[in-house]
Parts: structure tokens; C-alpha cells; sequence
């Protein structure tokens, strides 16, 4: 979870960064058919519970969006939250999710299945500025639960889970340098009460390249996401909602909300031996999308109308483009269009 970048793709202290962290290929193809088992399988890897929680109560989310928002960005993301726990066409969201549900607390709970969009609050104040360190998001929190009684969200410290989305000209700590997004829990000293909470940026015009890969890349790599092909000449993949901020930022929110559920106070799911820097289920897949995926390549996705590439469906005829996460049951990275 809370990692910090180090040369081109090295991680370490809680944090997502949506590019793989391995060399790229410049022949996927040839990497695709000599590995039917690549998605970072390994009996190596050595994610342990640590007798924490993980969130197997239905979760009431809450959003707070801080700063100036698009409307058809929200509702995106809107439509993101919904899929997590409603119908949709194979392979939906809601199968995605269903790996996540794998991993269970020390009394055999697994995970909830049942995530509802509980609330919003729109800070376009800007209440602590544009510029947020890494602490100020929690007094985000604070600011969003102590509102006027007609605005303000509830504090919720039994089933709550607050995720504080940051506009595109809001600058926070570590951001589009180390970080794309990180999930802790709130301080009571700041917020009242012991919350797990994420945050995730809007990288559409800082980091494009850093966060919203598979559908922006590196400026100094002068090279696509290996296996992009593209339509109509283009080798950039395009997204399915329209926007490479927007959907790379919900591959972020999906990887960000799997290892909260999982290890919200930092004492639960997780590799490696120091929980302030550990290495959680989705850390585990990063640039894994599909089968196949790996060493730089998404793996075998979809293409849909325009060209646009997913590999899941959602709500109201939505598709999103998520990373997949961990099954600690078969010991691989993981996604419902799985070929294999």
C-alpha cells in the first residue's frame, strides 16, 4: 500500500502508480504465447494475514469530491461505484470484485459484496487550499463530516469508508511524482474517529502518463503500452468512457478500494514484514490487466466500438478498464475475462 517510486517503476509507502513495474517488451506477442501462466504467479510471493479486520460489514461509502468537477467525470465514477455490487453483463465489475471477497478476517468473514454509494459532498471551496499534504486529506474529512447539517456527510466509524477524489488543478504531497492514490485510516485527533479512507487524484492534466496508463504514456518513454495496436493508426489504447484521466483514475479507485477492503487499518493483508511499507493484493498485479499480462503488457483485453479497450462491463452499458488483484486461492493475479 504505502510505497514510493524510486528510478522508473520502483514502489514503496502506500500508494498506487497505474504503469507496470517491470521492463517493457517490445514483442508482447512472443511473451503472450510462451507464458499461459504469467500473470505474476508465484509460490514466492508471501501475502500473510496479520489477524487485522478486513471490511466484511456492508460498506456505505461516501465521496467527497474536492475542488472543480467535470459532471460527466462524476458520473463515471458514479457509475464505477454502482457496478461494484449490481448486475451487469460477463465480465462485470461485480466479478471482478468477487476476488477481492476471497480474503476473510480470523473469524472466517469474508469481505462484503454489498457496497452503497451512501453520500456526497462537494467541497469546490477549496476549503484547505489547492495545494494538500498527505495529512490534510483527513482534515478533508473532518471538514466534510462537520459541515452545516444540510451538507454534511455522517461519521461513520462502524461501516463507513470515505474516498476524497481531488480535481485536476488541486496539487497533493507525492502526487504524479510517487503516488496516483494511497489508503489509510483517519486519525481521531483530526477527523473524531478511527476511519479507513482513500484518496485518488485526477491525473487527466498533471500525469497522464504516470497515472492513467494504458491510455497515456510516459512522455520520455516515446512508446505505447506494449500490445496497444491501435485504431485507425493510433497506438495510444483508447479509453471506454472517453476520457484517459477519468478511466485511469478508476482503474486507481478499483486498486485503491480492493486493498482498503482488505487491509484497512494496515494489520491485515499483506506482503513483506513492515506494515508501514508493505506490499498489498493489488500492488501485487500492477499492469496486469489481462491474460498474459505482464512484463509491460496488459494482457488480452477488449475492444469494443471506436476501438475503445476494457475488460469489464458495468452499469447502464458502461465499460471500465480495472486492474486485476491477487486470488489467494490459486496464487496468481486474477480478472473475470481470464482466458484461462
Amino acid at each position: 500500500m504505502q510505497k514510493l517510486l524510486q528510478c522508473l517503476f520502483f514502489l514503496s509507502l502506500s500508494c498506487f502508480c497505474s504503469f507496470p513495474s517491470s521492463a517493457f517488451s517490445r514483442n508482447p506477442n512472443r511473451q503472450f504465447s510462451q507464458a499461459n501462466n504469467y500473470e505474476g504467479s508465484s509460490d514466492l510471493v508471501d501475502l500473510r494475514y496479520h489477524m487485522g479486520p478486513v471490511l466484511a460489514s456492508p460498506i456505505n461509502l461516501y465521496i467527497i469530491w474536492y475542488g472543480h468537477w467535470n459532471p460527466t467525470h462524476q458520473s463515471t465514477i458514479r457509475d464505477f461505484i454502482y457496478s461494484l455490487s449490481s448486475p451487469a453483463p460477463y465480465p462485470s465489475v461485480a466479478d471482478w470484485w468477487r476476488t477481492v471477497r476471497f480474503y476473510t478476517d480470523q473469524t472466517g468473514s469474508n469481505i462484503t459484496g454489498n457496497i452503497v454509494l451512501s453520500g456526497e459532498f462537494y467541497d469546490s471551496v477549496y476549503s484547505h487550499g489547492i495545494y494538500l499534504s498527505r495529512l490534510a486529506i483527513q482534515s478533508t474529512i473532518n471538514s466534510a463530516v462537520t459541515a452545516s447539517k444540510t451538507r454534511a456527510l455522517p461519521l461513520n466509524p462502524h461501516n463507513g469508508l470515505y474516498l476524497v477524489l481531488t480535481s485536476s488543478d488541486v496539487r497533493v504531497q507525492d502526487f504524479c511524482r510517487a503516488v496516483c492514490g494511497f489508503h489509510y485510516f483517519s486519525f481521531p485527533t483530526i477527523v473524531g474517529v478511527t476511519v479507513p479512507y482513500a484518496w485518488v487524484g485526477y491525473s487527466g492534466s498533471q500525469c497522464p502518463g504516470m497515472c492513467a496508463y494504458p491510455f497515456a504514456w510516459p512522455d520520455y518513454s516515446k512508446m505505447p503500452p506494449p500490445g496497444a495496436g491501435g485504431v485507425g493508426g493510433s497506438n495510444v489504447m483508447r479509453p471506454p468512457n472517453g476520457d484517459p484521466g477519468v478511466d485511469g483514475m478508476i482503474s486507481v479507485i478499483a486498486h485503491e478500494l480492493a486493498e482498503v477492503s482488505s487491509n484497512p487499518l494496515v494489520n491485515a493483508w499483506y506482503a513483506g514484514e513492515d506494515p508501514t511499507a508493505p506490499t498489498e493484493i493489488a500492488d501485487l498485479c500492477m499492469g496486469v490487466y489481462g491474460t498474459g499480462g505482464g512484463g509491460g503488457y496488459v494482457g488480452k483485453v477488449y475492444r469494443g466500438t471506436w476501438g475503445v479497450v476494457y475488460n469489464v462491463n458495468g452499469v447502464k452499458g458502461r465499460k471500465f478498464m480495472v486492474q486485476w488483484v491477487w486470488n489467494p486461492v490459486t496464487r496468481r493475479c486474477f480478472g473475470p475475462n481470464a482466458l484461462d
